[in-house]
C-alpha cells in the first residue's frame, strides 16, 4: 500500500484493541487493529484527532461495535492499491453484513475464476479493516482462513454481525489462542 498524499491519523480503542485510522483528502485510507499484518510506516503521518473524516470514521466504527450500525457511510480512498487490489476490495464492499463468501466465490464474480490465490493476497491487504469487510471472507470449506488482524478478531466481527460460522472454525480459534 503506497500513500503519495499526506495522511493523518487517529487512534481509538475498540472492544478488539487499538485501532488506528487515516485518511487523506480524498478519504478514509485505513483501518488497521494495532500490530496487524501489512499496517504501513505511519511515522511521518501527522496525528489529527479532529479531522472530519477521521471523526466520523471513529463514531460509525464505534456504533458498529457497540451493534448500531451494521452500513458505513465515508468517503473511501483505495488508490494506494494496485487496479487488480481495488477491485477485490470494492467486491467485499457488496458482502452484507451478517453473510459470508468463500475466496473462490470472490474470484468467480470478479470474473477470474483461476485468480483465487491473487485474490486472498488482495484480500488480506486490505487496508479498511471492517469498512471494507474483509473478515467475510472465508475458506471453501467454511473455515477462518486467513485475516491480517488475527482469527479472534475475525471471529469476534463475524459474532458480532451475526455470521453463520461453522463450530469447526470457532474451535480452530480458540486451538490457536492456546498456541
Amino acid at each position: 500500500m503506497k500513500f503519495d498524499t499526506p495522511v493523518v491519523q487517529t487512534t481509538f480503542h475498540s472492544p478488539l484493541g487499538p485501532v488506528i485510522v487515516a485518511a487523506t483528502d480524498q478519504g478514509l485510507a485505513g483501518v488497521w487493529f494495532d500490530g496487524q499484518r501489512h499496517l504501513p510506516d505511519r511515522s511521518a503521518w501527522r496525528v489529527d484527532d479532529r479531522h472530519p473524516v477521521l471523526v466520523r470514521a471513529v463514531q460509525q466504527l464505534i456504533e458498529y461495535f457497540a451493534g448500531r450500525r451494521t452500513a458505513f457511510d465515508l468517503p473511501l480512498d483505495l488508490h494506494g492499491g494496485t487496479a487488480f487490489q481495488q477491485s477485490v476490495w470494492h467486491a467485499l464492499l457488496k458482502i452484507p453484513p451478517g453473510k459470508t463468501t468463500s475466496y473462490g466465490a470472490l474470484s468467480s464474480g470478479l470474473g477470474k475464476p483461476a485468480a483465487v490465490r491473487a485474490v486472498g493476497a488482495a484480500v488480506g491487504r486490505n487496508p479498511i479493516s471492517v469498512i471494507v469487510p474483509c473478515h467475510r471472507v472465508m475458506g471453501s470449506d467454511g473455515s477462518l482462513t486467513g485475516y491480517a488482524g488475527g482469527l479472534n478478531r475475525k471471529a469476534a466481527l463475524l459474532k458480532l454481525e451475526g455470521a453463520a460460522v461453522r463450530p469447526q472454525a470457532l474451535h480452530q480459534v480458540q486451538q490457536e489462542s492456546l498456541v
